[in-house]
């Protein structure tokens, strides 16, 4: 039997669970990881510039394609604590990555050594499993077992705490001997099925909701098949927007408080049935229970057993993977076919998309941020890949944007942590290089971790960040006028380096370029869609992070509201003579209009 150190067991593993990328920073109690990991040879590192930076571009590098793991290293101490937030936002949206940290030797755990905390026990509530791998011989077994947990039901983050005696020590291990460990997949019934098809027969306005169950099980091509097949309307969640494209017939718009059409709104409070696949029914999303759950009935899929009844009791819950349950729906339904005539529903759906449309086409200076979405519509095609975290900027952009692929709209859904952006989209860009991602934050977020910028300079990751600029909190700012102030969330100041920003503080041009990135500003709304055009020749010329800093108005109050029925509009909308479509897409095809 080969003989290695229990680092180089834990190398050679990696790499046969197909991981090929790693994200983190080398220390003193990681380093015989590193050195295991310089020796094989295989394994691509990406340096950050933080470990929260880190683990977020393993985020993005999981979300960005099916069976993607990313993984996150660092040392002892901070570094495991900086994880924490990453391992929070994977844990709420379902999302594997691996974070693996060093330790104080084992003889030195418990008695204040330098950089030792208990970082096991720190993660346990926000990951799947964290553990500290106490004898080196159980290191194989460890990640064999993380990795079946990461996979299996439904999907997170674990945690393995490396000490440095343990990555040190010899064990007998064959990496040609490793196999991975078979996945459960929780499957529905027929029985479950046909109940399901009896259900939408009863029904005359039957709605589908896709949440990001949908996109983790890659099962987005079943869904639109589905749909299709029963002539039943698609509601995507917010985690799963792009399960099917904006511009299909049956797409009929988001639900919610925020993030979410007038149109998909009006459809849902007019539904009779709704099938929820793969979603949390998230609070953001419903509203109120009463109101959500008003003279409908409820089916809900959901791979997690404990995730049915959570928030509401369905009518009938089924515990089954997304993709596992559309087959045996698709199953079921062609046998009894033909199925009903949904075609005045459809219609009624389609009206509402065609008309209840919020206004883009603003040409005030300074800019309106609608404008902005409108011209991201304009600039990029539907293969770009969209990457935003939280604020007024990520609300209104999934009002306004379009998305027609799974996996093209990006978001920390649950946790929304300010930073989030910037390295989730590098590590978007890292996993399809080919790919244009585009970034969207506020001047807030944007700042948070800015530095990992210097990261696309370095390894010559090139990506696009719009950051809408009002040098504001906004969104804090617009929760805070229930309570009658604008306290402490004003970022603007008189930049003594930069005047011709006029009071809005942070001069982030120069900020992206002493990174190693290209920038460029925008004052004028008719100069948005050059500039973007602009910023996609120079992600072509030279390889690095282009930012686009439009500066907004200072105020704006975008569409939300306390219900689904009582969404508030800040905007007129009854007198907009050519409004651009915020959600229905420009492009034919077959089975869309």
């Amino acid at each position: 039997m080969p003989r290695m150190t229990a680092a180089r067991a834990a190398v050679e593993i990696l790499r046969r669970e197909g991981i090929t990328h790693l994200f983190g920073l080398p220390g003193a109690a990681i380093n015989p990881f590193y050195s295991a990991v310089r020796a094989q040879g295989e394994l691509q590192h990406v340096l950050a510039r933080h470990v929260e930076g880190a683990s977020h571009m393993a985020e993005g590098y999981t979300r960005a394609e099916p069976g993607n793991i990313g993984v996150c290293v660092g040392t002892s101490g901070p570094a495991g604590t900086d994880m924490i937030t990453g391992l929070y936002s994977a844990s709420a949206d379902s999302i594997p990555i691996l974070c693996i940290t060093g330790q104080a030797p084992v003889a030195k755990l418990h008695k204040e050594d330098f950089q030792a905390v208990d970082i096991a026990e720190i993660a346990k509530p926000l990951a799947k499993w964290a553990v500290t791998v106490m004898e080196p011989a159980q290191v194989p077994g460890t990640f064999q077992k993380a990795f079946k947990l990461m996979r299996e039901g439904r999907p997170g983050p674990v945690l393995i705490d490396l000490p440095l005696d343990v990555q040190l020590a010899e064990i007998d291990f064959d990496p040609d001997l490793y196999t991975p460990l078979p996945i459960a997949t929780p499957r529905a019934s027929v029985a479950q099925a046909k109940s399901v098809l009896k259900m939408l027969a009863a029904s005359e306005r039957p709605l589908i909701v896709a949440g990001g169950g949908i996109i983790n099980a890659d099962a987005s091509d079943l869904l639109v098949e589905f749909a299709e097949l029963t002539g039943v309307p698609v509601v995507p969640t917010l985690m799963g927007w792009g399960s099917i494209p904006d511009d299909h017939r049956l797409m009929a718009g988001m639900v919610g408080l925020q993030t979410s059409h007038r149109y998909g709104n009006e459809t849902l409070l007019a539904s009779d049935l709704v099938i929820g696949i793969g979603n949390r029914w998230a609070n953001r999303h419903t509203g109120s229970v009463a109101t959500y759950t008003k003279d409908r009935k409820f089916v809900h899929i959901d791979i997690e057993p404990t995730q049915i009844g959570r928030v509401f009791a369905p009518d009938l819950g089924i515990v089954s993977d997304a993709r596992a349950a559309l087959e045996v729906l698709l199953q079921v339904a062609r046998q009894q076919a033909p199925l009903a005539d949904r075609s005045e529903w459809t219609a009624a759906c389609h009206d509402r998309k065609k008309t209840l449309h919020r206004r883009t086409d603003f040409d005030n200076v300074p800019v309106k941020p609608q404008r902005v979405y409108q011209e991201m519509n304009n600039a990029f095609g539907p293969e770009t890949r969209y990457v935003s975290t939280i604020g007024l900027s990520q609300i209104q952009a999934a009002q306004m944007l379009h998305v027609y692929r799974p996996r093209h709209w990006i978001n920390a859904g649950q946790a929304g942590p300010l930073g989030w952006t910037g390295p989730a989209a590098l590590g978007v860009a890292v996993a399809d290089p080919d790919a244009t991602v585009v970034g969207l934050s506020g001047d807030y977020d944007f700042q948070f971790l800015i530095e990992e910028l210097a990261v696309g300079a370095q390894f010559n990751i090139p990506y696009i960040h719009v950051v809408v600029n009002n040098a504001y909190l906004g969104l804090i700012r617009q929760a805070q006028r229930n309570l009658d102030m604008d306290y402490c969330v004003q970022l603007a100041f008189d930049n003594i380096n930069t005047p011709e920003l006029a009071g809005y503080g942070v001069d982030h041009v120069k900020v992206a370029e002493g990174l190693g990135c290209k920038a460029l500003r925008v004052f004028e709304p008719d100069d948005i869609l050059p500039a973007l055009d602009d910023a996609k020749k120079l992600l072509v010329e030279h390889q690095v992070p282009v930012v686009v800093e439009v500066i907004l108005e200072r105020i704006t109050n975008v569409s939300m509201g306390t219900e689904i029925d009582n969404v508030v509009e800040f905007e007129e909308l009854d007198e907009i003579k050519h409004p651009v479509p915020t959600a229905s897409g420009p492009r034919n095809s077959a089975g869309r209009d």
